[in-house]
């Protein structure tokens, strides 16, 4: 929207509206109009500054909006496809726990909008490609920083378990999204078995271990790098799917994230640093955990499996059904990972082989993560 006249207010209900903010159900733009108008004069907002900031996988839309000395986010969640009272409970654990989280400061719950804090204007991601491995590393360390004091906090009871059910769901995805869906593929009976094996596998180990809270897409693309150079502590997006389950999951989505891979190197090196710190605050007294990082590890590449096999689905699920087929461009990073992982243990061979099946291709001599 053009700054034409800043003490006139914008007609959000126009066409511009709908043109620059993408609001094409009329009558969810009139709620939001009177909303905005509501907190004008308290928040000091200028309506006319107001352009989109982001959007994500799921229904939510973000919008930045300037007042006179500083700028909001605001955030459109249809409470008929996403639950804003998880977003709510879990910024206030994380708030609690110490980490730099948005503040909420106002709410229309029947309509899905919220005024919050803006945490910045650059994710960790986005920062990667003005730094040195230097700068790069000290991100980590802020992010593991970040990890360790979430994980600290946890307390069982208070957000949904990260149980074998769920596990379970999310596994399906793969078979019905990504190789049914996307590769256009059905697996026979016994490939089903070898399936449903690895799913046995990775469900009954990936839970063994000590339960925490897990963001559950703790990457950098959901981590904000704070404008003031003085303030180290890194903001956290996207968490209100937050769960109690394995400690293991986390780090995982850290190190083997979804839209970016590290050498191996790399992976090992702050992965390294994480369990000394993690050792350090008692999160690993698990079976030799604390004293083996090799056996701590091997369950990081196990947990870190699931998560591939779920987002392979996931991100087929999100072009085939949601239309949003950027996503998909992504999926051969989620192969190389399996691939990386099954040619590691011998358990996992029989996945191997399985995806070299339903990706038409031939088994290769060794596997590597992938470089930036």
């Amino acid at each position: 929207m053009s700054r034409t006249d800043p003490d006139k207010p914008i007609d959000l209900r126009g066409a511009d509206a709908i043109n620059v903010l993408g609001w094409d159900d009329p009558e969810r733009l009139f709620f939001f109009s009177d909303w905005l108008s509501s907190l004008t004069s308290s928040h000091g907002l200028l309506a006319h500054s107001i352009r989109s900031a982001s959007a994500d996988a799921s229904f939510r839309r973000y919008f930045r909006i300037d007042s006179d000395h500083y700028t909001f986010i605001l955030m459109d969640a249809p409470p008929e496809k996403e639950n804003c009272q998880a977003f709510v409970d879990i910024v206030h654990l994380l708030i609690e726990a110490g980490l730099r989280a948005p503040h909420i400061l106002d709410w229309d719950a029947a309509h899905g909008f919220m005024l919050l804090e803006d945490l910045g204007s650059q994710t960790m991601m986005q920062h990667f490609a003005d730094t040195n491995t230097t700068q790069r590393l000290t991100l980590f360390e802020q992010a593991t920083d970040a990890l360790v004091l979430w994980q600290r906090f946890s307390k069982p009871g208070v957000l949904p378990p990260y149980d074998d059910q769920l596990l379970r769901r999310e596994l399906s995805l793969f078979e019905v999204w990504y190789v049914n869906g996307h590769r256009q593929l059905s697996l026979d009976s016994e490939q089903q078995r070898i399936l449903y094996s690895i799913y046995d596998q990775l469900v009954h180990t990936n839970l063994l271990g000590p339960s925490v809270f897990v963001h559950r897409d703790f990457m950098p693309r959901n981590l904000m790098v704070c404008d003031d150079p003085g303030n180290s502590r890194l903001g956290v997006l996207d968490f209100q799917d937050a769960v109690y389950g394995p400690l293991t999951y986390d780090i995982a989505s850290l190190m083997r994230d979804a839209f970016i891979s590290w050498d191996e190197d790399f992976c090992l090196d702050i992965t390294v640093r994480y369990w000394h710190k993690a050792r350090a605050a008692g999160l690993m007294d698990f079976e030799d955990w604390h004293s083996d990082f090799g056996s701590f590890y091997r369950a990081v590449e196990w947990m870190g499996l699931q998560r591939h096999l779920k987002v392979a689905g996931i991100f087929s699920r999100l072009s085939l059904r949601d239309q949003k087929p950027k996503y998909l461009t992504d999926t051969p990073r989620f192969i190389g990972y399996l691939r990386a992982t099954a040619s590691r243990y011998r358990e996992l061979f029989p996945l191997l082989r399985l995806l070299d099946r339903i990706e038409g291709s031939s088994p290769a001599v060794s596997y590597a993560f992938g470089r930036l």
